[in-house]
């Protein structure tokens, strides 16, 4: 009876097992045929709804478009510059009085257990801006979401008074929050942030809201050398919080908040007031310890820390660009994939998939507004491009991760890719247009691809230059890397350029901060003593002349960083000129001596933009000032003198006869005939002589006038650096020079070519000389000095320095400043100027007694 029991019990589990095998296998069966099924329809797929869709109002969208700032109709600002300048320029040359952070009671918001304020709808949005403005100082934090956007957004917002905490649905009421706009740009309120700068422009970047007169206590961590400045270290040391800083990662899109993400928000505005008065109570007490031993003064560490915050809110948001979409990440894929055994082809093809699937990527990401990584992560570009699946199923399991909704719908235009080694990008667009026609298509209109979708569909030829392969592309950015990288390691800077080291004036007030060579002038010569050791600091022993303050040089009381004031880029960086020497080493010397505002660090390929763009407006002010870049002929009028002619001349009178030689021709005939004039063809030979002859006034040539052409037109430097390659003697005499200008455009010289990027010209073309092309006119004689090469663009910055001098006085030199600056920025955007960089910058300066640049001391 019991083994009966048994062999029913076995058979039921038979059964059961076979039951449970055939709904698997159905299942599965089921799953690969949806699979096979959905792989190759365009439309196909589900993309998730997202709540930046419902967005009206999109200031920064997907397109390739520059971003547009605010324009204030009551500035008439353009668009380019900060609208709030006036008002923060302001506060950097006059710090606001330290405000109360806490209540008037003088008790601290340290209790978060009361109840908060979560705003979601217009009316409460314009209630809070109306208890704002009543306010003198409140707290500020963001949480951002990247992952699920191209540009990312701001997802909520938190603001705390010293009285009540207020969460803001940034999401809910993103095409209003410019209610807060007028309360976060008033200089009487002190808005306390940590860590503002991304903040700052991300404010910007959603809501045209930019900040003014603002606090932030990571910068008053960095005046009192903190071991740390991360938010979680404050609360915990000042207010015994701990938090859980991965809680930043989750997803603030999210409705309604979980439990844990509320506490987070609170906590990181809530105690901000308060760590902000405990700050300020400190930099006090190291003003008292720091200046009792010299000065009844206080050094003012507390407007120090302000000048540093309100140096961030002068930061302006800007689109991150690239040449051809893809490029760079491209180039980043490929050299962590790159096998030295492969052969040549394979490589090209190689980079050719690699650059398509990133340019593909991009497009993707911005038509449909998310992250690169969301889309396709580097790692399944990389599998994809090695192995090169052709089927959907494959592609599937050759990626890394998940496939996304994108790929998916898009999973036909990602197989072609992959098929077709001829494939272009621009054969993709008909259909990604077609799609984003179909009202329920994968490709819908929305506030973020409405102009991207427009350019494509218009402009397309000129917004995407698809005219090189992908291979060429890449092989192009892989060729410059080997010779970038050696650039980087002959030229950047060895060592950090800005030290930070401080002078203080004998009352204890901030002169500048300088490198430690400066430091040891003054303390060799017993003109100052040391009162910090680290960083260095020293209080001078007489009085300077003038204050920078004083002298509306708010510049050189800001400490700066050795990165590249446009990108960021911290690990190599070069000394850009951004008014190029050519022009400025004939500056008057109060314009130009110890002045450094107008020389910035720049990573190389800022660098090379930036000179680029220089080029071009040298151009242009050759132009509008009728003086030519080069000189295009010499000759030697037999009186120990060079007569020099700055561009073409028909005028047969003119000094010189109108003729002679230019000075790289004249170089190269004379170094040809030294070395190789005796094995030459004599019909060669004759030709390079009469070259030199023609230099010499037609007579007859030694060989000492073969060794003397060489160095013509060489200033000194050059000479010895030329003598000392070529192994040649360096007894030839170096001829004076007088330099005859026939107008037209010229260059900046001395081998400098420090340039920016600009569309405005020096529009002092009016007064100066207008040239007819068909007859050169002479602009004037000028007497070179030694310093002046004939083969640069050295005559040429005398001659406009001159002019401007001439006709504006110094005023004109200061303006020509301001125009080569706004050139700069024109062309870089740059992201991390220095606290004070203005482009209107004065650079006037008086010299003090113990000066080298004192015209006494001079004389």
């Amino acid at each position: 009876m019991a083994g009966g029991s048994r062999e029913k019990t076995r058979a039921v589990i038979v059964v059961a097992c076979f039951v449970a095998a055939i709904s698997a296998a159905i299942l599965l069966h089921r799953r690969r045929k949806r699979s096979r099924s959905s792989s190759p329809k365009i439309g196909g797929g589900s993309i998730e709804k997202k709540p930046q869709e419902k967005f009206k109002r999109v200031l920064a969208d997907n397109s390739y478009s520059p971003f547009k700032h605010l324009k204030r109709d009551d500035k008439g600002s353009p668009t380019e510059l900060h609208p709030y300048e006036e008002e923060i320029t302001h506060l950097l040359q006059n710090p606001p009085v330290l405000p109360s952070f806490v209540s008037d009671n003088g008790n601290a918001p340290l209790d978060m257990s009361g109840s908060y304020t979560w705003v979601d709808t217009e009316p409460q949005l314009k209630s809070l801006a109306g208890i704002l403005s009543g306010e003198k100082v409140f707290a500020v934090d963001t949480e951002q979401h990247s992952f699920r956007s191209f540009l990312g957004f701001t997802a909520l917002m938190q603001i705390s008074t010293v009285k009540e905490d207020f969460l803001i649905d940034t999401i809910a009421l993103h095409d209003v929050m410019d209610i807060l706009r007028p309360v976060f740009a008033d200089p009487s309120i002190c808005k306390v942030f940590h860590g503002s700068d991304n903040d700052v422009i991300w404010l910007q970047r959603d809501f045209h809201i930019y900040v003014v007169n603002m606090f932030d206590t990571a910068k008053a961590c960095e005046i009192l050398s903190k071991p740390q400045k991360s938010l979680a270290y404050l609360l915990e040391v000042y207010c015994g919080v701990i938090t859980d800083k991965t809680l930043q990662r989750e997803d603030w899109r999210i409705r309604p908040l979980s439990v844990e993400m509320i506490k987070y928000a609170r906590c990181d505005a809530h105690y901000l007031l308060y760590i902000a008065n405990c700050l300020s109570s400190a930099l006090h007490t190291k003003t008292s310890s720091e200046t009792s031993s010299f000065s009844g003064d206080k050094l003012k560490f507390f407007f120090e820390a302000s000048r540093r915050s309100n140096a961030v809110c002068m930061q302006l948001y800007t689109k991150e660009t690239e040449p051809s979409p893809g490029t760079s990440a491209a180039t980043s894929i490929f050299s962590r994939i790159f096998n030295k055994k492969l052969d040549l082809a394979k490589v090209s093809e190689l980079k050719d998939i690699i650059w398509k699937l990133c340019a593909w990527r991009d497009l993707m990401a911005r038509i449909h507004d998310e992250s690169l990584r969301y889309v396709l992560s580097d790692q399944s570009i990389s599998a994809l491009a090695v192995k090169l699946p052709k089927i959907p199923q494959q592609i599937y399991g050759t990626m890394t991760e998940s496939p996304s909704p994108i790929v998916v719908s898009h999973i036909d235009e990602l197989c072609n890719l992959l098929k077709n080694s001829n494939l272009r990008i621009d054969d993709l667009f008909d259909n990604i247009l077609e799609m984003r026609l179909d009202p329920v298509g994968c490709c819908p209109l929305s506030a973020y691809n409405y102009a991207l979708l427009s350019q494509l569909s218009s402009k397309r030829g000129d917004m995407f230059n698809f005219s090189l392969s992908g291979s060429e592309k890449v092989a192009q950015t892989g060729s410059k890397r080997a010779s970038r990288e050696n650039f980087i390691k002959k030229f950047s800077c060895k060592s950090p350029v800005y030290h930070n080291c401080r002078i203080y004036a004998s009352d204890g007030r901030l002169l500048c901060y300088c490198d430690r060579k400066k430091l040891e002038w003054y303390l060799q010569r017993d003109l100052a003593k040391m009162v910090e050791n680290d960083p260095p600091a020293i209080v001078l022993l007489f009085e300077p002349k003038g204050r920078p303050d004083d002298e509306d040089n708010d510049f050189y009381i800001q400490s700066k960083h050795n990165i590249c004031v446009s990108c960021g880029e911290e690990k190599h960086y070069i000394r850009y000129r951004i008014i190029p020497s050519c022009y400025r080493m004939h500056f008057p010397e109060h314009l130009k001596s110890h002045r450094s505002h107008d020389i910035v660090l720049l990573c190389v390929d800022c660098h090379e933009k930036a000179h680029k763009a220089a080029e071009r407006y040298k151009r242009k002010v050759a132009e509008e000032f009728g003086i030519p870049l080069f000189v295009q002929k010499i000759v030697d009028s037999g009186e120990e003198k060079v007569i020099a002619s700055i561009g073409l001349t028909n005028n047969k009178d003119s000094i010189g006869g109108g003729k002679g030689v230019s000075p790289l021709q004249l170089r190269t005939a004379a170094m040809a005939l030294l070395r190789h004039g005796s094995s030459m063809p004599s019909e060669r030979r004759d030709q390079l002589l009469e070259t030199v002859k023609t230099y010499y006034g037609g007579r007859e040539v030694s060989e000492k006038d073969l060794e003397s052409a060489l160095l013509v037109g060489m200033n000194p430097n050059e000479r010895r650096r030329f003598g000392k390659k070529k192994g040649l003697p360096l007894s030839s005499d170096y001829k004076s020079t007088t330099l005859i200008n026939n107008g037209f455009p010229s260059n900046i010289g001395n081998g400098e070519n420090h340039s920016d990027n600009g569309h405005e010209n020096v529009s002092y073309s009016d007064n100066l000389h207008n040239n007819d092309s068909s007859e050169a006119c002479e602009v004037g004689v000028l007497e070179s000095d030694r310093r002046l090469s004939l083969l640069g663009h050295g005559p040429h910055g005398k001659l406009v320095v001159e002019q401007l001098l001439e006709n504006y006085g110094e005023e004109g030199i200061l303006h020509f400043c301001q125009k080569w600056r706004e050139v700069f920025v024109e062309a870089l955007q740059p992201q991390f100027l220095p606290g004070g960089w203005n482009i209107k910058h004065s650079g006037k300066r008086d010299f003090g007694e113990y000066s080298v640049y004192n015209p006494a001391k001079k004389a």
